[in-house]
């Protein structure tokens, strides 16, 4: 059993996770409609009703944040959709869905790329990311499931093909309030252009 002190300790560790949730949550809205250059600490803290102290207690400075934001996008996407080597035609209508869920996670990339990495990979974790994805490909290749090449440049054509209707789009960019139909027409066009780009018959 905790001691008084821990007991008393236990509701500001409450807030505190609630308030550093608060940030997150407007950060991640404010950075995915006006980029890191475009964002601002001030609108921030009014809507997560908080303090720029406290902001910079928990993240350092306005870069430190948005890391911290991008990071767990990622992180989100990994865990939400993860990869099945051997059916990557259902991977990339999974990962279809979530940018519908989520189209503000893919504006953060697009901003990353924008003002930060205009080249190469997007972040400098991309081998631990990507890492567990090689290796499912590879495997999947290994048993005759997945056409051979690169398992990086697998991953990149579902990635990229999974991306057609999604925020960075230069043709058209979906939204999850169309019709149910028109959704489920894209996903069967893409579950099986994917099939036919990267599985084996």
């Amino acid at each position: 059993m905790g001691t008084l002190a821990d007991m008393d300790a236990q509701p500001s560790t409450f807030r505190g996770a609630a308030t550093r949730g608060r940030i997150l949550d407007a950060a991640t809205q404010e950075f995915a409609e006006h980029g890191i250059a475009g964002a601002r600490i001030d609108r921030i803290v009014a809507a997560a009703r908080t303090n720029k102290a406290q902001l910079y207690a928990y993240f350092g400075n306005k870069e430190g944040l948005f890391d911290a934001i991008f990071l767990a996008s990622l992180e989100r996407i990994v865990n939400v959709v993860p990869i099945d080597a051997t059916d990557l035609s259902d991977w990339a209508v999974r990962l279809y869905d979530e940018y519908l869920r989520r189209p503000d996670l893919i504006r953060l990339a697009t901003w990353t790329r924008l003002e930060r990495r205009p080249t190469g990979h997007l972040v400098a974790r991309a081998d631990h990311l990507n890492d567990h994805k090689l290796h499912a490909i590879a495997d999947a290749q290994a048993a005759g499931l997945v056409i051979p090449g690169d398992p990086f440049d697998v991953m990149a054509l579902v990635i990229a093909m999974s991306m057609t209707w999604s925020p960075v789009s230069n043709v058209y960019t979906a939204t999850a309030d169309e019709p149910q139909d028109l959704h489920d027409r894209r996903r069967t066009f893409l579950r099986e252009s994917v099939r036919r780009a990267v599985m084996t018959p």
